[in-house]
């Protein structure tokens, strides 16, 4: 069984942001609220929405930083620092530029170029083995383009090829929660909408 005790969805606040591709990782922690009938609240104390799961016996924590992407590690931080969660025993899920829509990753630490990522990793000092979920986006083909890319809502097509991916790593969520990381791995990666 995973220790996981705290799951964070990276993402930015505010209405013009809800639907735009940098909310992935929003989009999976609000699904899995959804899933175990969990609302999340407004925890200013906290810098963002927070609920409670039980899955496989474990309590684990949700937190959607209110906070924008480029300071989640206030968020995080802050709720790992009063309930005594260590970062290891965090997963945290958010948009990657590297993989294409309709592909979803788990991977354990290693360096990101993800603004919410290095935040959370320099807040945490510098520890960087936490469990993470990248949920594919694609890559706009230039750097220039990269801002107005993560910023834009994802059209139809990659809309579905990215909510498919989400629904997966939910399913894998689970059987990371009840058996092992492995496991939940092995499976989510050989996930992949045509």
């Amino acid at each position: 069984m995973s220790d996981i005790q705290l799951i964070v969805g990276l993402g930015n606040p505010g209405p013009e942001y809800k639907n735009t591709r940098h909310n992935a990782g929003t989009w999976f922690v609000e699904a899995l609220a959804r899933q175990f009938g969990c609302t999340l609240k407004l925890e200013n104390k906290f810098f963002g929405y927070t609920g409670r799961i039980t899955c496989a016996g474990q309590d684990i924590r949700l937190l959607i930083p209110t906070t924008y992407m480029n300071k989640s590690g206030q968020a995080v931080s802050a709720l790992s620092g009063f309930y005594r969660i260590p970062p290891e025993n965090m997963l945290v899920a958010f948009d990657e530029l590297d993989l294409p829509p309709g592909i979803a990753k788990f991977k354990i630490g290693g360096s990101s170029s993800q603004n919410g990522i290095r935040d959370i990793v320099s807040k945490l000092g510098n520890f960087k083995d936490f469990l993470r979920l990248r949920i594919g986006i694609g890559h706009p083909g230039d750097k220039s383009r990269v801002t107005g890319h993560v910023l834009g809502k994802a059209s139809q097509q990659d809309q579905e090829k990215i909510d498919a991916a989400i629904d997966e790593a939910l399913r894998c969520t689970e059987i990371l929660l009840k058996d092992d990381v492995k496991k939940a791995m092995n499976r989510l990666h050989s996930f992949k909408v045509e």
